[in-house]
């Protein structure tokens, strides 16, 4: 295991809310991912990088040691329930909530229930919880079109504000999980770089406290 400490992020709010935090960590990237083409974005310092992935695959990237450490949405997180790594710190940051949502006033048939999603897990485990058993039908994107063409009746997805849902026709309906991002550690890495991820582990948790604290 190499003496180089690999965070991995993913483009977009997760890593413009991220930066402060690795700031107050002494952490700063030389490059912008948002205007670079390169995957592996140095820092300040010679062994600290970041390496800029897909946020649906950061826990996979550090449960299997491709990075020490990540941040990740808890929405992705639930969709890797048995994902060997630790997860450490809550962030409070990009916050928002994991909710079904339909049409207004929806007339459904009776018959079970067709949700579309890109949570699979998270919705399986919902619904088996109020004993409902629905048809599943993945999806990547624009989850709304879904019930506006008849191909599922409700969605699973993240909402923030609200506005995307009613700018097609739907509502917010059930609340399952209150989703922030958390810094999850590679268990090998813990092991082996203790001190140093401890530290910095330390360091965030602090900027975090101070935050809330204003």
């Amino acid at each position: 295991m190499s003496d180089m400490l690999t965070l991995a992020l993913s483009k977009g709010r997760i890593y413009e809310e991220t930066l402060p935090l690795l700031e107050a960590a002494g952490i700063k990237p030389l490059e912008d991912p948002e205007t670079s083409r390169k995957l592996i974005i140095k820092t300040n310092h010679d062994d600290v990088q970041l390496i800029i992935v897909r946020a649906s695959d950061v826990p996979t990237y550090v449960e299997y040691g491709g990075a020490d450490l990540g941040v990740a949405g808890k929405d992705v997180l639930l969709e890797h329930p048995h994902a060997e790594l630790y997860e450490l710190v809550d962030l409070k940051i990009a916050c928002c909530k994991l909710m079904t949502a339909g049409r207004q006033n929806e007339v459904l048939s009776g018959g079970r229930l067709r949700i579309a999603t890109k949570f699979v897990e998270s919705t399986r485990r919902f619904y088996a919880q109020q004993g409902q058993q629905v048809d599943i039908i993945k999806l990547y994107g624009s989850m709304e079109l879904a019930p506006l063409v008849g191909l599922a009746d409700r969605i699973v997805d993240v909402v923030d504000t609200g506005n995307t849902l009613r700018a097609n026709g739907l509502v917010p309906m059930e609340h399952i999980a209150d989703i922030s991002s958390r810094l999850i550690v590679n268990k090998a890495s813990m092991k082996m770089k203790h001190a140093r991820i401890q530290r910095f582990i330390n360091q965030v948790r602090d900027a975090v406290r101070k935050r809330e604290n204003g």
